[in-house]
């Protein structure tokens, strides 16, 4: 990706995550991006290109770390399952958290019609599709069952989180998540 591109994309995935897409206007952006409106035009027809590339690029990020975290562990299938909410807390809990992409942007574009909360509710579904093969690769029976309990866990503690930095509701909802787990294991 063109360098100038990338940069206008990581400057208005920080301005998105730490002011709200709404508030964050194309000045703004080009100002901190050292760009001018025309360039941004240039890679981004519309804010809306803005802000669904932005989406696109924290979500692709976040499920390459998600991938290359468990897929270093080289353990079982139920030990990738057991440690995702460990991966997740220790995301959260990293300084450079600053909430989950989707979920904000589903908050600002509450429409369903909209393409950008379209795209978050995409987001939201492939993490739980994300769960859901994990949960069949340890062979649980009620995979879909257990991703939604999961999704909903993580969705909410990362909400929790984003409003009050150290709630400790992602080291609830992690504990939450080990109950659920070992559940779900040992009824398979």
């Amino acid at each position: 990706m063109n360098t100038l591109k990338q940069k206008i994309l990581q400057v208005s995935t920080d301005l998105f995550q730490t002011r709200g897409i709404n508030s964050t206007g194309v000045d703004t952006i080009v100002a901190v991006a050292g760009t001018t409106k025309m360039t941004l035009y240039k890679y981004f027809e519309t804010k809306e290109e803005l802000i669904l590339a932005v989406l696109q690029q924290s979500h692709q990020d976040f499920q390459h770390w998600m991938n290359e975290k468990l897929g270093g562990l080289g353990g079982s299938p139920n030990e990738k399952i057991q440690k995702l909410f460990e991966f997740i807390e220790e995301w959260v809990t990293s300084p450079s958290f600053t909430g989950i992409a989707f979920i904000k942007a589903s908050a600002e574009f509450p429409n369903e019609e909209n393409r950008i909360h379209q795209l978050s509710s995409q987001q939201s579904r492939e993490f739980r599709q994300f769960i859901t093969k994990l949960a069949q690769e340890a062979n649980i029976k009620d995979a879909e069952g257990l991703a939604l309990q999961l999704s909903i866990l993580f969705e909410g503690a990362v909400q929790a989180e984003q409003i009050k930095r150290g709630s400790g509701a992602i080291k609830s909802a992690k504990k939450a998540a080990k109950t659920l787990i070992d559940m779900a294991i040992k009824q398979s």
